[in-house]
């Protein structure tokens, strides 16, 4: 990653001029992309902050979140993004990971507890906010009938309706319990189908795409054994989702070498060299798209999905706001407002 990426020479240009979301003159389409994880979406909840801060996040014409990314989208555009340090809070970790649930027959990860009564009656989010929010707001989920990734945004008709979405968004098989319904249909979590949600971005013409990821890069022998379904994943498709279209279940059981080739493509787009030339054509600027991803530091602390700590999860943040402080600071963006 380098200054003269073409992802942060459009993000460095959208700011110096003061574009806003609606008022655009490039032609471009530029997207946020949030990986999710679990607790491991504190790195990527710290680079959203950090984004924030510089004064970046209004340079966004779209917001993409998987899972614990959806919700980290959610607070980005809430009106209250400062509030994404509820991630390092070990309130937070608790209010959604209940591992004694499981004795009472409960989801370990109470997704619904977290949504529907820490932001609607302690940490509140204002949900009408992000719907108004002219930056758009894209959770994904998994369509438990097809397999496939879905872009909820069309069924954000309110905030019930938006607590549907981020709860489906991060319905994780067995730990998050049942599918979430909404419209009609049900959905499991985004990472079934789609993990890291810059795919669905290039699909609806994004022609820019900052991808903050909360998976360090892993080594190649590592990144091989990963490319195959764990046991647990093995378990879990022959059990809880035993009853469940063959479609889900081959997008479950494939999405460790999906991973594997996401990261792939990520990289060689990384390297990419800005385009020769991009004329706007009927208003949309034309050519490939140039996609960036932003990793955690070498010094980033493990985090898992089911981390609880508050020391690690407070140092998993501030790596995030690190890493965006070395993505920018050579742009000179850090003291944009």
């Amino acid at each position: 990653m380098t200054g003269g990426h073409e992802v942060l020479r459009v993000l460095a240009d959208r700011v110096s001029r003061g574009s806003r979301p609606g008022q655009r003159q490039d032609g471009y389409r530029v997207a946020l992309a949030i990986e999710g994880g679990g607790m491991r979406g504190t790195i990527s909840a710290g680079m959203a902050l950090a984004l924030h801060e510089s004064g970046v996040a209004h340079a966004f014409d779209g917001v993409y979140g998987a899972s614990a990314g959806a919700i980290t989208g959610a607070w980005l555009l809430s009106g209250t993004p400062e509030h994404l340090t509820g991630w390092a809070e070990p309130g937070y970790a608790k209010a959604m990971i209940r591992p004694s649930n499981l004795l009472r027959g409960r989801p370990m990860v109470d997704v619904r507890n977290l949504v529907e009564h820490l932001y609607c009656e302690v940490a509140r989010m204002d949900f009408g906010a992000v719907l108004a929010n002219p930056v758009e707001y894209h959770p994904l989920a998994t369509d438990v009938h097809t397999g496939r990734s879905t872009d909820l945004r069309p069924y954000l008709t309110g905030p019930v309706e938006l607590r549907l979405a981020l709860r489906a968004s991060a319905a994780l098989p067995f730990l998050a319990g049942p599918p979430v319904e909404l419209a009609g249909r049900f959905y499991y979590d985004a990472g079934l189908a789609e993990s890291i949600p810059y795919r669905t971005a290039l699909a609806q013409g994004a022609s820019h795409v900052l991808v903050l990821r909360s998976r360090p890069a892993a080594p190649g022998t590592a990144a091989r054994r990963r490319a195959r379904p764990s046991y647990g994943a093995r378990l879990i498709a022959a059990t809880v989702l035993r009853g469940y279209p063959a479609e889900l279940h081959r997008s479950y059981l494939t999405r460790a070498h999906r991973l594997l080739h996401d990261d792939a493509v990520l990289a060689r787009h990384d390297q990419s060299a800005p385009p020769v030339s991009r004329l706007p054509i009927g208003g949309q600027a034309q050519a490939d798209p140039a996609v960036l991803s932003l990793r955690p530091g070498p010094g980033t602390p493990r985090i898992g999905r089911l981390t609880r700590d508050g020391e690690s999860l407070k140092a998993a943040l501030e790596a995030g706001r690190a890493a965006v402080d070395r993505l920018l600071r050579p742009l000179g963006l850090l003291t944009a407002g």
